[in-house]
């Protein structure tokens, strides 16, 4: 922003070193661990102002907004358990900070900083960057939007709180899209970014996922009750499906990278157990899917017999260490692991409509709301029929499957203007496929697939991540999207 007003500033060398820092995979780690620090320690308001400090600085200083890509990815994850005032409220034993009234404030003055200078830069990047291409997806997004906020439209249910919820849903997932699709200069981004990004979030996660642990004296109880494992922003659930999402970054560097590729193979795997750690059996489930076809994506993509060979021996090799340990250690992990295990053998035959945690009668209810307004559904807190536990404030139940979710909250209408996003994504990511889209089309079905047992594309978070990694898919590629700027004449 300075720099387009003060030319002479881009010449400074300490403004050259920010803008490469602001570049670097060591700033996206700084950022995400910062991440980690704020969830397992509860440091929120120290990590808030210094993602200001950082968002501040690269609004001011630097030729795009890519620097805040990060910040954006990783701000939702970094909610400590002891300060979630849901589970802490003001009139328990230890209260969240954020139930007083000077904490309040103070994140409201963090946030309005933030969306001050996010608004600025945006508007002012785009006067001083004319437009030359329009966001593909645009039109998708406009029908998925449209749908979610006439999601129960003409029923007794639709109201405003309903048309509220599913605006913010569709700003969760498209926000960030048009704003880094407009305002990073992607001729000066390298491809690779947005993978740096995930794989930094999702050593982040991992690091999230042990600290989850020791939160809620999950290593110290009897029955090692897989509820106990929460964290700030989520539960197991939802940290198993965003590093799941995360996953595939780490094999995208482990298929282009000739020296160190083995190294990010074994990150990959890492995140694999890291997800396995969360006992999420939808993240468990799904992830595998994704994990086999991430490691398969290596064997096709690594160049060199050598590579393939190596990468081969440490597949090998962590497949044949993980099998000693759990038989060796199958005691312990099976007392670690019991309410998973349990879980697991409800699908075999047991009660609890086949280990589904009540999912089956919930889709039952959904396909009934479908029925009963099969246009615009029934909207977002219509409860008949379907809910897992009570549901209060602003979250509505959910079903924990976006098709049926989408059946019953809105419809055909909804269904359809999905189907139209989804096609132009495929479209998009396939139409002129490069190992980057293939890469980004792998961390998207990482979420569309743990969503099939979850709620996690009508979570905020992982409709961010969603967003940002479109973006990064659709410009990658080199094309240009800006007009040059103009050189000013002495």
């Amino acid at each position: 922003m300075l720099t387009d007003n003060f030319p002479s500033l881009e010449e400074r060398t300490w403004v050259r070193g920010l803008r490469s820092f602001y570049r670097s995979p060591l700033y996206m780690a700084l950022i995400a661990a910062l991440m980690a620090v704020s969830e397992i320690f509860s440091l929120e308001f120290p990590v808030y102002c210094i993602y200001v400090v950082f968002g501040v600085g690269c609004t001011l200083f630097c030729e795009d907004t890519f620097g805040l890509a990060p910040i954006v990815c990783c701000s939702y994850m970094t909610f400590s358990a002891k300060n979630n005032p849901g589970r802490f409220p003001a009139e328990s034993a230890t209260p969240s900070i954020f139930t007083r009234p000077a904490a309040q404030l103070g994140l409201g003055v963090v946030i309005a900083v933030a969306v001050v200078f996010l608004l600025g830069r945006f508007v002012e990047y785009l006067i001083t960057h004319p437009r030359l291409a329009f966001p593909r997806l645009s039109l998708g997004y406009l029908a998925l939007g449209l749908s979610y906020v006439l999601a129960g439209a003409f029923s007794s249910t639709y109201s405003v709180k309903t048309a509220l919820y599913g605006l913010l849903q569709i700003v969760s997932l498209c926000l960030f899209y048009f704003y880094f699709y407009c305002t990073v200069d992607w001729n000066k981004t390298k491809k690779d970014s947005v993978f740096w990004i995930f794989l930094m979030i999702g050593l982040g996660l991992f690091a999230e996922t042990i600290g989850m642990y020791f939160t809620n004296g999950y290593l110290t109880s009897v029955k090692h009750d897989r509820s106990l494992l929460t964290i700030g922003w989520g539960v197991y659930n939802n940290i198993g499906g965003m590093m799941a999402m995360c996953m595939p970054a780490s094999f995208y560097f482990a298929a282009t990278r000739q020296k160190t590729g083995c190294l990010f193979s074994v990150l990959g795997c890492m995140m694999m157990l890291g997800v396995a750690l969360t006992q999420s059996r939808g993240a468990i489930l799904f992830g595998a899917v994704v994990f086999v076809a991430c490691v398969i994506s290596v064997f096709v993509l690594a160049k060199g017999k050598r590579e393939k060979l190596l990468h081969l021996l440490v597949f090998g090799a962590l497949a044949v260490a993980g099998a000693v340990t759990a038989i060796l250690l199958r005691d312990k992990l099976a007392a670690l692991f019991k309410s998973l295990l349990d879980a697991f053998s409800k699908v075999q035959g047991g009660t609890d409509d086949y280990g589904s945690s009540g999912r089956i009668k919930i889709w039952k209810g959904c396909v009934e709301n479908f029925l009963s307004k099969p246009v615009f559904g029934v909207g977002f807190y219509a409860s008949s029929g379907y809910t897992i536990g009570e549901n209060g404030g602003f979250t509505p139940p959910r079903a924990h499957n976006t098709i049926f979710q989408l059946l019953a909250s809105g419809g055909a209408v909804a269904l359809l203007a999905y189907g139209a996003h989804r096609l132009q994504t495929l479209w998009m990511l396939f139409r002129r496929p490069t190992r980057e889209k293939w890469f980004v089309a792998l961390i998207i079905a990482a979420l569309l697939l743990t969503s099939l047992l979850d709620c996690h594309m009508f979570n905020f978070g992982p409709g961010i991540l969603y967003g940002t990694a479109l973006a990064f898919a659709e410009c990658g590629d080199g094309t240009p999207l800006h007009r040059p700027k103009p050189k000013k004449t002495e």
